[in-house]
Protein backbone atom coordinates (compact mmCIF):
# COMPACT_ATOMS: atom_id res chain seq x y z
CA UNK A 1 0.00 0.00 0.00
CA UNK A 2 1.30 3.44 -0.94
CA UNK A 3 -0.32 5.23 2.02
CA UNK A 4 -0.12 2.95 5.07
CA UNK A 5 -0.79 5.90 7.41
CA UNK A 6 -4.21 6.40 5.80
CA UNK A 7 -4.98 2.69 6.20
CA UNK A 8 -4.06 2.93 9.87
CA UNK A 9 -6.44 5.88 10.29
CA UNK A 10 -9.24 3.87 8.69
CA UNK A 11 -8.59 0.86 10.91
CA UNK A 12 -8.61 3.04 14.03
CA UNK A 13 -11.86 4.66 12.93
CA UNK A 14 -13.46 1.24 12.47
CA UNK A 15 -12.49 0.40 16.05
CA UNK A 16 -13.98 3.59 17.46
CA UNK A 17 -16.92 4.36 15.14
CA UNK A 18 -17.77 1.06 13.50
CA UNK A 19 -17.55 -0.24 9.94
CA UNK A 20 -20.51 1.56 8.32
CA UNK A 21 -19.56 5.10 9.45
CA UNK A 22 -15.98 4.45 8.39
CA UNK A 23 -17.03 3.27 4.92
CA UNK A 24 -19.27 6.32 4.54
CA UNK A 25 -16.44 8.64 5.60
CA UNK A 26 -13.95 7.01 3.23
CA UNK A 27 -16.37 7.14 0.29
CA UNK A 28 -17.11 10.81 1.02
CA UNK A 29 -13.40 11.61 1.14
CA UNK A 30 -12.67 9.79 -2.11
CA UNK A 31 -15.51 11.62 -3.86
CA UNK A 32 -14.27 15.06 -2.82
CA UNK A 33 -12.76 17.28 -5.49
CA UNK A 34 -9.56 19.11 -4.70
CA UNK A 35 -7.77 22.06 -6.29
CA UNK A 36 -4.68 21.16 -8.30
CA UNK A 37 -1.39 23.00 -8.43
CA UNK A 38 0.53 25.27 -6.06
CA UNK A 39 2.71 27.52 -8.23
CA UNK A 40 1.38 30.68 -9.81
CA UNK A 41 2.20 34.24 -10.77
CA UNK A 42 -0.23 37.10 -10.97
CA UNK A 43 -1.06 40.72 -10.28
CA UNK A 44 -2.49 41.82 -6.94
CA UNK A 45 -6.03 43.17 -7.42
CA UNK A 46 -7.05 43.49 -3.77
CA UNK A 47 -5.46 43.26 -0.30
CA UNK A 48 -6.66 42.99 3.27
CA UNK A 49 -6.59 45.92 5.65
CA UNK A 50 -3.58 44.58 7.56
CA UNK A 51 -1.44 43.58 4.56
CA UNK A 52 1.70 45.71 4.30
CA UNK A 53 4.26 43.81 2.20
CA UNK A 54 2.44 43.98 -1.16
CA UNK A 55 0.23 46.54 -2.87
CA UNK A 56 -2.46 46.47 -5.53
CA UNK A 57 -0.75 46.24 -8.91
CA UNK A 58 2.32 44.32 -7.67
CA UNK A 59 3.40 41.17 -9.47
CA UNK A 60 3.61 38.31 -6.98
CA UNK A 61 4.16 34.58 -6.73
CA UNK A 62 2.00 32.44 -4.49
CA UNK A 63 1.23 28.84 -3.66
CA UNK A 64 -2.39 29.19 -4.71
CA UNK A 65 -3.97 26.49 -6.89
CA UNK A 66 -4.49 26.55 -10.66
CA UNK A 67 -7.05 29.32 -11.20
CA UNK A 68 -7.33 32.67 -12.90
CA UNK A 69 -7.91 34.26 -9.48
CA UNK A 70 -6.66 33.03 -6.12
CA UNK A 71 -6.76 34.31 -2.54
CA UNK A 72 -3.84 33.54 -0.23
CA UNK A 73 -2.52 34.79 3.08
CA UNK A 74 0.29 37.33 3.12
CA UNK A 75 2.85 34.76 4.27
CA UNK A 76 2.20 32.66 1.16
CA UNK A 77 3.14 35.18 -1.50
CA UNK A 78 6.18 37.27 -2.41
CA UNK A 79 6.82 40.26 -4.67
CA UNK A 80 8.62 39.54 -7.96
CA UNK A 81 11.72 41.62 -8.86
CA UNK A 82 11.25 43.76 -11.98
CA UNK A 83 13.92 41.88 -13.95
CA UNK A 84 12.34 38.43 -13.40
CA UNK A 85 9.78 37.39 -16.00
CA UNK A 86 6.42 35.88 -15.11
CA UNK A 87 7.47 32.61 -16.77
CA UNK A 88 10.61 32.33 -14.63
CA UNK A 89 8.87 33.43 -11.45
CA UNK A 90 6.33 30.63 -11.86
CA UNK A 91 9.08 28.23 -10.73
CA UNK A 92 9.49 29.95 -7.35
CA UNK A 93 7.42 27.60 -5.22
CA UNK A 94 8.92 24.47 -6.81
CA UNK A 95 12.33 26.07 -6.32
CA UNK A 96 11.51 26.55 -2.65
CA UNK A 97 10.87 22.82 -2.27
CA UNK A 98 14.36 22.17 -3.60
CA UNK A 99 15.85 24.98 -1.50
CA UNK A 100 14.32 23.70 1.73
CA UNK A 101 15.86 20.27 1.14
CA UNK A 102 19.23 21.90 0.48
CA UNK A 103 18.95 23.84 3.73
CA UNK A 104 18.52 20.52 5.55
CA UNK A 105 21.65 19.22 3.82
CA UNK A 106 23.49 22.41 4.87
CA UNK A 107 26.37 21.78 2.43
CA UNK A 108 29.73 23.44 2.95
CA UNK A 109 31.96 25.07 0.35
CA UNK A 110 33.37 22.43 -2.00
CA UNK A 111 31.40 19.51 -0.61
CA UNK A 112 30.19 16.76 -2.92
CA UNK A 113 26.41 16.45 -3.16
CA UNK A 114 24.74 13.76 -5.27
CA UNK A 115 21.25 14.38 -6.65
CA UNK A 116 19.32 11.18 -7.38
CA UNK A 117 16.60 12.05 -9.89
CA UNK A 118 16.82 14.84 -12.47
CA UNK A 119 13.18 15.74 -12.89
CA UNK A 120 11.92 19.27 -12.29
CA UNK A 121 12.91 19.51 -8.62
CA UNK A 122 16.16 17.68 -9.28
CA UNK A 123 17.17 20.05 -12.10
CA UNK A 124 16.40 23.04 -9.90
CA UNK A 125 18.32 21.47 -7.01
CA UNK A 126 21.51 20.90 -8.98
CA UNK A 127 21.62 24.55 -9.99
CA UNK A 128 21.06 25.85 -6.46
CA UNK A 129 23.72 23.48 -5.14
CA UNK A 130 26.19 24.62 -7.80
CA UNK A 131 25.42 28.23 -6.82
CA UNK A 132 26.37 27.22 -3.26
CA UNK A 133 29.86 26.20 -4.51
CA UNK A 134 29.24 22.48 -4.19
CA UNK A 135 30.48 19.80 -6.54
CA UNK A 136 27.26 18.29 -7.84
CA UNK A 137 26.81 14.83 -9.37
CA UNK A 138 23.46 13.87 -10.88
CA UNK A 139 21.84 10.54 -11.79
CA UNK A 140 18.65 9.74 -13.67
CA UNK A 141 17.25 6.90 -15.73
CA UNK A 142 16.17 9.22 -18.57
CA UNK A 143 18.82 10.13 -21.13
CA UNK A 144 17.24 13.47 -22.11
CA UNK A 145 17.24 14.72 -18.51
CA UNK A 146 20.85 13.64 -18.03
CA UNK A 147 21.83 15.55 -21.17
CA UNK A 148 19.90 18.63 -19.99
CA UNK A 149 21.72 18.54 -16.65
CA UNK A 150 25.03 18.37 -18.49
CA UNK A 151 24.07 21.45 -20.50
CA UNK A 152 23.54 23.18 -17.16
CA UNK A 153 27.12 22.31 -16.25
CA UNK A 154 26.42 19.36 -13.96
CA UNK A 155 28.31 16.03 -13.98
CA UNK A 156 25.45 13.67 -14.77
CA UNK A 157 25.05 9.99 -15.60
CA UNK A 158 22.35 7.63 -16.79
CA UNK A 159 21.87 4.96 -14.14
CA UNK A 160 21.62 2.18 -16.72
CA UNK A 161 25.04 3.10 -18.12
CA UNK A 162 27.03 3.20 -14.87
CA UNK A 163 26.96 1.87 -11.34
CA UNK A 164 25.95 4.99 -9.37
CA UNK A 165 27.67 3.81 -6.18
CA UNK A 166 30.90 2.87 -7.89
CA UNK A 167 30.92 6.07 -9.95
CA UNK A 168 30.57 8.32 -6.90
CA UNK A 169 33.26 6.42 -5.02
CA UNK A 170 35.52 6.77 -8.04
CA UNK A 171 34.84 10.49 -8.55
CA UNK A 172 35.46 11.28 -4.88
CA UNK A 173 38.72 9.40 -4.58
CA UNK A 174 37.17 6.59 -2.53
CA UNK A 175 35.78 9.06 0.02
CA UNK A 176 32.10 9.06 -0.89
CA UNK A 177 29.58 11.87 -1.13
CA UNK A 178 29.15 14.34 1.69
CA UNK A 179 25.40 14.33 1.08
CA UNK A 180 22.77 12.78 -1.17
CA UNK A 181 19.56 14.53 -2.17
CA UNK A 182 16.87 12.13 -3.37
CA UNK A 183 14.49 13.85 -5.78
CA UNK A 184 13.35 10.72 -7.60
CA UNK A 185 9.94 9.08 -7.79
CA UNK A 186 10.04 5.30 -7.60
CA UNK A 187 8.67 2.37 -5.64
CA UNK A 188 12.13 0.84 -5.50
CA UNK A 189 14.05 0.59 -2.22
CA UNK A 190 17.28 0.50 -4.20
CA UNK A 191 17.61 4.29 -4.41
CA UNK A 192 17.89 4.73 -0.65
CA UNK A 193 20.29 1.79 -0.44
CA UNK A 194 22.50 3.22 -3.18
CA UNK A 195 22.43 6.63 -1.52
CA UNK A 196 23.66 5.12 1.72
CA UNK A 197 26.40 3.08 0.07
CA UNK A 198 27.75 6.05 -1.92
CA UNK A 199 27.86 8.31 1.16
CA UNK A 200 30.93 8.98 3.24
CA UNK A 201 31.00 8.17 6.94
CA UNK A 202 28.52 10.42 8.79
CA UNK A 203 27.13 11.69 5.52
CA UNK A 204 23.62 13.06 5.10
CA UNK A 205 20.71 11.79 3.04
CA UNK A 206 17.68 14.05 2.50
CA UNK A 207 14.53 12.79 0.80
CA UNK A 208 12.36 15.11 -1.27
CA UNK A 209 10.79 12.63 -3.67
CA UNK A 210 8.75 9.49 -3.08
CA UNK A 211 10.72 6.24 -3.03
CA UNK A 212 10.64 2.87 -1.33
CA UNK A 213 11.66 3.19 2.32
CA UNK A 214 12.47 -0.32 3.45
CA UNK A 215 15.83 0.65 4.93
CA UNK A 216 18.70 -1.71 5.57
CA UNK A 217 20.19 -1.16 9.01
CA UNK A 218 23.59 -2.30 7.79
CA UNK A 219 23.64 0.41 5.11
CA UNK A 220 23.30 3.11 7.76
CA UNK A 221 24.82 1.63 10.91
CA UNK A 222 28.50 1.35 10.05
CA UNK A 223 28.70 4.88 8.61
CA UNK A 224 26.43 6.53 11.20
CA UNK A 225 24.48 8.17 8.39
CA UNK A 226 21.70 10.66 8.99
CA UNK A 227 18.42 10.43 7.07
CA UNK A 228 15.83 13.18 6.92
CA UNK A 229 12.64 13.85 4.97
CA UNK A 230 12.19 17.40 3.74
CA UNK A 231 8.77 18.98 4.28
CA UNK A 232 7.63 20.98 1.29
CA UNK A 233 8.87 24.56 1.01
CA UNK A 234 9.97 25.42 4.51
CA UNK A 235 9.05 26.19 8.12
CA UNK A 236 5.44 27.30 8.36
CA UNK A 237 4.14 24.64 6.00
CA UNK A 238 1.00 22.99 7.38
CA UNK A 239 1.01 25.32 10.40
CA UNK A 240 -2.41 27.07 10.58
CA UNK A 241 -0.95 29.86 12.71
CA UNK A 242 1.49 30.72 9.92
CA UNK A 243 -0.46 29.85 6.79
CA UNK A 244 -4.01 30.79 7.78
CA UNK A 245 -3.66 33.36 10.55
CA UNK A 246 -0.60 35.15 9.17
CA UNK A 247 1.62 34.83 12.24
CA UNK A 248 5.22 34.97 11.03
CA UNK A 249 8.12 33.28 12.81
CA UNK A 250 10.71 35.66 14.33
CA UNK A 251 13.68 35.83 11.96
CA UNK A 252 16.10 35.62 14.88
CA UNK A 253 14.79 32.15 15.72
CA UNK A 254 13.62 30.84 12.33
CA UNK A 255 15.82 32.34 9.62
CA UNK A 256 14.11 30.67 6.67
CA UNK A 257 10.35 30.30 6.38
CA UNK A 258 8.11 29.49 3.42
CA UNK A 259 7.93 33.09 2.34
CA UNK A 260 11.59 33.86 2.93
CA UNK A 261 12.46 30.80 0.84
CA UNK A 262 10.22 32.20 -1.92
CA UNK A 263 12.18 35.45 -1.76
CA UNK A 264 15.53 33.62 -1.83
CA UNK A 265 14.55 31.71 -4.99
CA UNK A 266 13.37 34.92 -6.64
CA UNK A 267 16.75 36.45 -5.80
CA UNK A 268 18.52 33.47 -7.41
CA UNK A 269 16.40 33.94 -10.53
CA UNK A 270 17.21 37.64 -10.58
CA UNK A 271 20.97 37.00 -10.31
CA UNK A 272 21.00 34.22 -12.91
CA UNK A 273 22.00 31.57 -10.37
CA UNK A 274 18.85 29.64 -11.29
CA UNK A 275 17.93 29.39 -14.98
CA UNK A 276 14.60 27.77 -15.79
CA UNK A 277 14.03 28.54 -19.49
CA UNK A 278 15.31 25.10 -20.55
CA UNK A 279 12.99 23.39 -18.08
CA UNK A 280 9.83 24.57 -19.84
CA UNK A 281 8.47 21.72 -21.93
CA UNK A 282 5.26 23.42 -23.01
CA UNK A 283 3.34 26.67 -22.58
CA UNK A 284 -0.40 26.76 -23.29
CA UNK A 285 -3.79 28.11 -22.29
CA UNK A 286 -5.36 26.54 -19.23
CA UNK A 287 -8.25 25.27 -21.37
CA UNK A 288 -5.85 22.57 -22.60
CA UNK A 289 -5.20 21.25 -19.10
CA UNK A 290 -6.58 17.77 -19.84
CA UNK A 291 -4.05 17.14 -22.61
CA UNK A 292 -1.25 18.20 -20.27
CA UNK A 293 -2.37 16.03 -17.35
CA UNK A 294 -2.91 13.03 -19.62
CA UNK A 295 0.77 13.19 -20.61
CA UNK A 296 2.38 14.03 -17.25
CA UNK A 297 4.24 10.73 -17.13
CA UNK A 298 5.85 11.16 -20.53
CA UNK A 299 9.67 11.06 -20.18
CA UNK A 300 10.05 14.29 -22.10
CA UNK A 301 7.83 16.24 -19.70
CA UNK A 302 9.52 18.54 -17.21
CA UNK A 303 7.37 21.65 -16.70
CA UNK A 304 4.29 23.11 -18.38
CA UNK A 305 3.16 26.71 -17.97
CA UNK A 306 -0.55 27.51 -18.05
CA UNK A 307 -1.79 30.95 -19.07
CA UNK A 308 -5.13 32.47 -18.10
CA UNK A 309 -7.20 35.03 -19.94
CA UNK A 310 -8.41 36.49 -16.66
CA UNK A 311 -11.57 38.35 -15.72
CA UNK A 312 -12.32 42.04 -15.33
CA UNK A 313 -13.22 41.59 -11.67
CA UNK A 314 -13.61 38.74 -9.14
CA UNK A 315 -16.92 36.90 -9.24
CA UNK A 316 -17.56 34.93 -6.04
CA UNK A 317 -20.80 33.40 -7.29
CA UNK A 318 -21.52 30.61 -9.76
CA UNK A 319 -25.13 30.27 -10.96
CA UNK A 320 -25.83 26.62 -11.67
CA UNK A 321 -29.52 27.01 -12.47
CA UNK A 322 -31.84 30.00 -12.56
CA UNK A 323 -35.00 28.56 -14.03
CA UNK A 324 -36.46 26.78 -11.04
CA UNK A 325 -39.28 28.24 -8.96
CA UNK A 326 -40.13 27.58 -5.34
CA UNK A 327 -42.88 25.03 -4.83
CA UNK A 328 -45.60 26.12 -2.43
CA UNK A 329 -44.92 25.07 1.15
CA UNK A 330 -41.24 24.35 0.58
CA UNK A 331 -38.47 25.93 2.62
CA UNK A 332 -35.99 27.85 0.50
CA UNK A 333 -32.71 27.07 2.25
CA UNK A 334 -29.29 28.62 2.23
CA UNK A 335 -26.32 26.70 3.64
CA UNK A 336 -23.09 28.24 4.94
CA UNK A 337 -20.34 25.63 5.19
CA UNK A 338 -19.90 22.54 3.04
CA UNK A 339 -17.72 20.43 5.30
CA UNK A 340 -18.08 16.94 6.71
CA UNK A 341 -20.78 17.94 9.21
CA UNK A 342 -22.92 19.27 6.38
CA UNK A 343 -22.35 16.18 4.23
CA UNK A 344 -22.63 13.53 6.88
CA UNK A 345 -25.25 14.90 9.31
CA UNK A 346 -27.32 17.79 7.98
CA UNK A 347 -27.89 16.71 4.39
CA UNK A 348 -29.38 13.30 5.33
CA UNK A 349 -31.76 15.09 7.74
CA UNK A 350 -32.82 17.68 5.18
CA UNK A 351 -33.47 14.98 2.62
CA UNK A 352 -36.40 13.82 4.74
CA UNK A 353 -37.96 17.31 4.83
CA UNK A 354 -39.88 19.35 2.29
CA UNK A 355 -37.12 21.77 1.37
CA UNK A 356 -35.21 23.20 -1.57
CA UNK A 357 -31.63 24.40 -1.25
CA UNK A 358 -31.11 27.58 -3.24
CA UNK A 359 -27.56 28.60 -2.28
CA UNK A 360 -24.48 26.94 -0.79
CA UNK A 361 -21.68 29.15 0.53
CA UNK A 362 -18.20 28.00 1.51
CA UNK A 363 -14.72 29.50 1.77
CA UNK A 364 -13.68 27.09 -0.97
CA UNK A 365 -15.31 27.58 -4.35
CA UNK A 366 -14.74 23.90 -5.18
CA UNK A 367 -16.49 22.60 -2.06
CA UNK A 368 -19.36 25.08 -2.47
CA UNK A 369 -19.91 24.04 -6.09
CA UNK A 370 -19.58 20.34 -5.33
CA UNK A 371 -22.12 20.50 -2.52
CA UNK A 372 -24.49 22.72 -4.53
CA UNK A 373 -24.55 20.19 -7.35
CA UNK A 374 -25.07 17.34 -4.91
CA UNK A 375 -28.07 19.15 -3.40
CA UNK A 376 -29.39 20.34 -6.77
CA UNK A 377 -29.01 23.93 -5.57
CA UNK A 378 -29.20 26.98 -7.83
CA UNK A 379 -26.14 28.90 -6.64
CA UNK A 380 -22.64 28.22 -5.26
CA UNK A 381 -20.75 31.12 -3.73
CA UNK A 382 -17.79 32.11 -1.57
CA UNK A 383 -19.62 35.26 -0.40
CA UNK A 384 -22.14 34.30 2.28
CA UNK A 385 -23.45 37.88 2.58
CA UNK A 386 -25.19 37.61 -0.79
CA UNK A 387 -27.16 34.64 0.48
CA UNK A 388 -28.07 36.25 3.79
CA UNK A 389 -29.32 39.35 1.94
CA UNK A 390 -31.43 37.26 -0.46
CA UNK A 391 -35.11 37.85 0.46
CA UNK A 392 -36.20 34.61 -1.22
CA UNK A 393 -34.28 32.51 1.31
CA UNK A 394 -36.28 31.88 4.48
CA UNK A 395 -33.88 29.54 6.30
CA UNK A 396 -30.09 29.83 6.63
CA UNK A 397 -28.10 26.98 8.16
CA UNK A 398 -24.65 27.97 9.43
CA UNK A 399 -22.62 24.78 9.55
CA UNK A 400 -19.08 26.11 9.92
CA UNK A 401 -16.72 25.76 12.83
CA UNK A 402 -16.65 28.63 15.31
CA UNK A 403 -14.87 31.83 14.21
CA UNK A 404 -14.35 30.72 10.61
CA UNK A 405 -16.39 33.50 9.02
Amino acid sequence: LKQPARLKEAVNKVRTDGLRPTLDAVRTKLQQSMPLGYCNVGEVISIGSEVSSVSVGDRVVSNGPHADMVAVEENLCAKIPDSVSDESAAFTVVGSIALQAIRLVAPGFGEVVVVMGLGLIGLVSVQLLAASSCRVIGFDKDKSKVELARKLGIESYKVDDVDPVGKVIELTGQTGADAVLITASSDSNQIVSQSARMSRKRGKIVLVGVVGLHLSRDDFYEKELSFQVSCSYGPGRYDPEYEEKGHDYPIGFVRWTERRNFEAVLSALEKGQLVVDRLITKSCEFSRFKDVYDNLSAPSQIATLFHYEGQSKPNPTLVLSDDRSLVGGQLNVGIVGAGNFCKGVVVPLLNSLNYQVKTVASRSGISATEMARKLNADIATTDHTEMIDDPSINLVLILTRSQTW
